[in-house]
């Protein structure tokens, strides 16, 4: 490949740099490191967010664009796509990732029709396919935007209008071609419109029917065309609309169970999109989790004091290290998941090589937390806290309940006369600022070695 992106060599692992300054080197992602039996780059199987690397301008809803990209001197909309291509695939290599994911609609314009829409991105993934086959570079999931155009604006799979329905099964056909095109691993829904604004003009449990049909048809043409990908759909509560269907992981996950969803579709989970939902990263991934539900993992963080997706690059460790620790515990990110940056540079970070500097904070931000949940996974410490806390289950009165061989009547005896003094005794403090103290050491030992 030609140095598109000039002067930035291949990103390379040094360890912790000694003047601590960060630079255009990783200082905790090793990729042929071996954590907990497998290789960091397997544990976390990074992902390039086509749209925000390469499509994003930088604007937000008071600004316009400021980003500075070196493809900007092909100003045909043919041209600039399929250029694109040559620098997308510059940056992989010299990033060192595996991995990409893409909406069709980020890779070519649209025409006056579908038809004309669909010959423009076939022609730019010719040109994806190519590079695949020289490259080895693989594609973590596509999906198709059906939220940007205007003709979305009250929903795809939700729509009031069977014609837009129409126009999105239409959409997300060519869309599911493309994905066995590339050999994609998983294919993601986000419902950027499906919701409603407001339920005076909602017929909530029609729509919602309406995207089940919609889903099981997608999954039903990628049986029919060969396309193995794992589903997956992507929980938001709101932005842009007022109420979106899939909330948060729990609300999905009672959807899928309600329309018979559960036995093809997992989740794919973005941190941003927790916060929106008043959780936390972690516990969108411990329920999926726990549910044996977890698909992928989108990689961002939001800001606190922002109430919006502002899908920053992660850099928090501590949040970082919780969302690795359920990963762990789990043993992979989903059947086929991986770690895909739906994050974007900030706007007054607008120089190319900007990419570059926030990829690698976002890439050593959680190998750095793989690093602290394999030694807390390692030392047992949170085995033992959840151990010891419900001790109590596992014997006793405790285990019989748990097994099924007790009932209100058999228990109420064991505590009619119980004096309250004794029941007092029976709780116990959860030290939890020692536990918290504790993870806290651990990071900050791990990360100095």
């Amino acid at each position: 490949m030609s140095d598109l992106w000039q002067g930035i060599d291949k990103v390379k692992y040094e360890g912790p740099h000694k003047g601590l300054n960060s630079r255009l080197a990783f200082q905790y992602y090793n990729p042929e490191e071996e954590i907990l039996g497998k290789k960091m780059k397997d544990w976390l199987r990074f992902s390039v967010a086509y749209w925000h690397t390469f499509d994003q301008r930088l604007v937000d809803p008071f600004g316009d664009g400021t980003a500075v990209r070196p493809y900007d001197k092909y100003t045909d909309p043919m041209d600039n796509a399929l250029a694109k291509v040559d620098y997308a695939f510059e940056f992989y290599d010299k990033l060192g990732v595996d991995y990409f994911c893409f909406h069709d609609r980020d890779l070519a314009p649209e025409g006056d029709t579908l038809r004309e829409t669909n010959q423009n991105l076939d022609k730019v993934i010719d040109k994806i396919v190519e590079y695949q086959k020289t490259t080895g570079m693989k594609v973590l999931w596509n999906t198709s935007n059906l939220f940007t155009n205007p003709r979305f604006l009250a929903g795809a799979g939700t729509a009031p209008s069977a014609k837009i329905y129409a126009y999105a099964c239409a959409q997300l056909k060519h869309s599911l071609e493309v994905g066995k095109r590339v050999g994609a691993e998983n294919y993601v829904f986000w419902g950027g419109r499906e919701g409603y604004e407001s339920l005076w003009n909602t017929e909530m449990k029609r729509e919602q029917s309406h995207i089940a049909k919609f889903f099981h048809m997608a999954k039903d043409y990628a049986n029919e065309i060969g396309f193995d990908a794992q589903m997956l759909l992507e929980p938001k509560p709101k932005e842009p609309t007022t109420h979106q269907y899939d909330f948060d992981a729990a609300t999905t996950l009672n959807f899928m169970k309600e329309y018979g969803l559960d036995k093809d579709f997992k989740l794919n989970l973005e941190g941003n999109h927790a916060n929106l939902a008043g959780h936390t990263y972690q516990h969108e991934i411990r329920v999926a989790r726990e549910a044996g539900m977890l698909g992928s993992l989108d990689a961002n963080q939001g800001d606190k004091l922002i109430g919006w997706d502002i899908d920053e690059f992660p850099s928090n460790l501590y949040e970082a290290t919780a969302a690795m620790y359920e990963v762990v515990e789990a043993g992979q990110i989903g059947p086929r998941g991986g770690l895909n940056f739906d994050s974007k540079p900030r706007r007054t970070s607008w120089k190319p090589e900007d990419l570059f500097y926030s990829h690698i904070v976002g890439m050593d931000t959680f190998a750095a937390g793989l690093r602290v949940a394999a030694a807390l996974k390692e030392d047992g410490y949170l085995d033992k806290v959840l151990k010891d806390r419900y001790a109590s289950w596992d014997e006793g009165l405790g285990k019989s309940i748990e097994e099924g061989k007790e009932d209100f009547k058999s228990i109420e005896p064991t505590v009619l006369d119980t004096p309250q003094s004794e029941l007092r005794a029976a709780t116990q403090s959860d030290h939890l600022e020692q536990v918290k103290d504790t993870i806290n050491h651990f990071m900050i030992e791990t990360l100095a070695k």
